[in-house]
């Protein structure tokens, strides 16, 4: 297993991030190896519920295009926003930690969640996504509530 440096992680971590900002799926997708560990700091009962189908472990680069697609479908992408604070790298791993708001399009509802997001890069392509995030907040945003 050959090992990037600190340079080159930084360099395919802000490739992906800006790549996710332009919000191109398949785009986003090239930068993940083809078989990879993908987690979602939620309960697992909550996997793939209807209202968040985009929440699921997932381990391969069709998996990744998926999460990105569903996630824009689930939301209203021209008024999302996400705030990175800080990039940290060490070796092959870096931490992404910011801030997320967007609009649930079910609901309508606005939400802002915290995030770090853990990932992993060998030979340039992303190996790890490990996302901790408020769950609770996006869980929210998106719960069917009766009037009253």
């Amino acid at each position: 297993m050959s090992r990037t440096t600190p340079m080159n992680t930084r360099t395919v971590v802000e490739e992906l991030l800006r790549r996710i900002g332009q919000g191109d799926s398949e785009h986003i997708a090239e930068l993940y190896a083809e078989q990879g560990d993908w987690k979602l700091d939620w309960p697992e009962a909550e996997h793939g519920r209807t209202a968040t189908p985009w929440v699921r472990h997932r381990s391969t680069r069709a998996d990744a295009a998926a999460h990105y697609r569903e996630l824009a479908e689930h939301h209203v992408p021209e008024r999302a926003a996400t705030e990175v604070e800080r990039i940290l790298i060490d070796g092959n791993d870096a931490v992404v930690l910011g801030e997320i708001r967007q609009i649930a399009r079910l609901t309508g509802r606005a939400y802002q969640a915290r995030f770090a997001l853990h990932l992993t890069v060998e030979d340039g392509l992303v190996t790890r996504h490990h996302v901790y995030e408020d769950s609770l907040a996006v869980a929210q945003a998106f719960e069917h509530r009766l009037p009253g």
